[in-house]
């Protein structure tokens, strides 16, 4: 580092950032765009991204209703794997693996990927032969997954409890070495000002309230800013998909729910990897803070709440100590929950729509954060050139009427 650099660190830091150049831009919306794209998480700002870098539409619109990443992005537990079942989710999850491992490279920003390993654990021996069968496919897939017997399990994660008495005793687990975590407000910012950097305007604060239809195709956005124009619009917001549908008069086969986390107060580093237990609904890693990040399944209930039910905080947090006797005492410090928007076969829609110029990225349940660059990849695809790749063909909305549904259940039955 320069002297110079230096004492310009010096000097914003006493002056609290201050003189500090925004990383992103702040424009007012213009009249019109070539495409908007609605929402402004991840899975938004990556769309936006591989608009302008692999198809050279610049002249894009992220809208965000509040601030960028202050939905689900920020609201999720970090969780990165590609173990999937089936061959269609396991493709495209393992695409968006490959690009986390060299998307901070290519963003030139820091997502802190910690590839720590995911590991999926069997508490009984028909749990066991369902997660060997994931083993296989994936395999089969190109996709590395191990199975651990009891012994390799405790080996590799000490602190589990390998009690064959408890409730849930441990019988194996699958590793997916190369899963692990990262930031979720780091992928945003970073998506964030390379996109911005190319060219593309993120509106933040600018809800859309409807769109304008003519004769069967979008003309443009009505929003709290005024209408924008566009002949693309690309809907990327997560919980609320189904909301915007209905405002284009379309039923789109969601349902949404809370999904809840919390996080303890920090401690040295004691877990270097990610667990998870179907069987019981939760999971947990530690954050590079030290603090311990615990996830559970949604509520059972339909709702667009950011807080969700106690009583499964108290569920996971019971079978978070049955599996780890040493967090027992640890004291949790703060609770949130996000919206998940669920298909009937627990697998995302990417999809055109009845309406020319219209498009919806949603349906991705529990598995929303980890597909984040695959996703934006694969939907900014389909937005320029109005049809699916290979990767998304799979998950358009005619699935629900042909029947060939991707039925991810087992492979997304905890969240993320």
């Amino acid at each position: 580092m320069t002297k110079y650099s230096i004492l310009s660190l010096a000097r914003n830091a006493f002056s609290y950032h201050e003189n500090w150049p925004e990383a992103w831009r702040s424009p007012e919306p213009k009249p019109a765009y070539e495409a908007v794209i609605v929402g402004g998480g991840g899975h938004g700002l990556a769309t936006a991204y591989y608009l302008a870098k692999e198809h050279g539409i610049t002249n894009v619109a992220v809208l965000e209703k509040g601030w960028i990443g202050g939905g689900n992005t920020g609201r999720n537990t970090t969780i990165v794997r590609s173990n999937y079942l089936f061959d269609a989710s396991a493709h495209l999850y393992e695409h968006a693996l490959k690009l986390w491992e060299g998307l901070s490279q290519e963003l030139n920003y820091n997502v802190m990927f910690s590839q720590r390993g995911v590991m999926n654990l069997a508490h009984d021996q028909h749990e066991a032969r369902e997660l060997k069968r994931r083993v296989h496919a994936n395999r089969l897939n190109g996709i590395d997954a191990e199975w651990l017997t009891r012994e390799q399990v405790l080996e590799f994660c000490p602190i589990l409890n390998g009690d064959p008495t408890i409730r849930y005793p441990v019988v194996g687990a699958t590793l997916q070495r190369r899963g692990g975590t990262a930031r979720h407000d780091a992928v945003a910012w970073g998506y964030a000002r390379a996109a911005d950097e190319r060219g593309v305007d993120i509106i933040q604060n600018c809800e859309v309230t409807g769109f304008r239809i003519t004769n069967g195709a979008v003309e443009g956005v009505e929003t709290t800013r005024g209408f924008i124009r566009t002949g693309k619009v690309g809907v990327v917001a997560a919980g609320h998909s189904s909301v915007l549908a209905a405002m284009a008069g379309i039923r789109l086969p969601l349902e949404s729910h809370p999904l809840q986390a919390l996080v303890s107060e920090p401690v040295k580093p004691v877990i270097d990897t990610v667990v998870m237990s179907n069987a019981v609904h939760a999971y947990v890693s530690q954050s590079d803070k030290g603090e311990l990040v615990i996830g559970a399944g949604i509520d059972p209930y339909v709702s667009y709440t950011q807080r969700g039910g106690f009583s499964v905080i108290e569920e996971t947090i019971s079978a978070i100590v049955e599996m780890f006797p040493i967090f027992s005492r640890m004291r949790m410090m703060r609770q949130w929950g996000g919206i998940v928007d669920t298909a009937p076969d627990a697998s995302a829609i990417i999809s055109k729509t009845p309406v020319k110029g219209l498009y919806f990225n949603c349906g991705w349940g529990t598995g929303g954060f980890k597909a984040t660059p695959g996703s934006g990849h694969v939907f900014a695809h389909l937005v320029a050139r109005d049809e699916p790749n290979a990767l998304a063909a799979p998950f358009s909305l005619e699935r629900f009427s042909s029947g060939a549904l991707v039925a991810e259940h087992g492979a997304a039955a905890v969240a993320h």
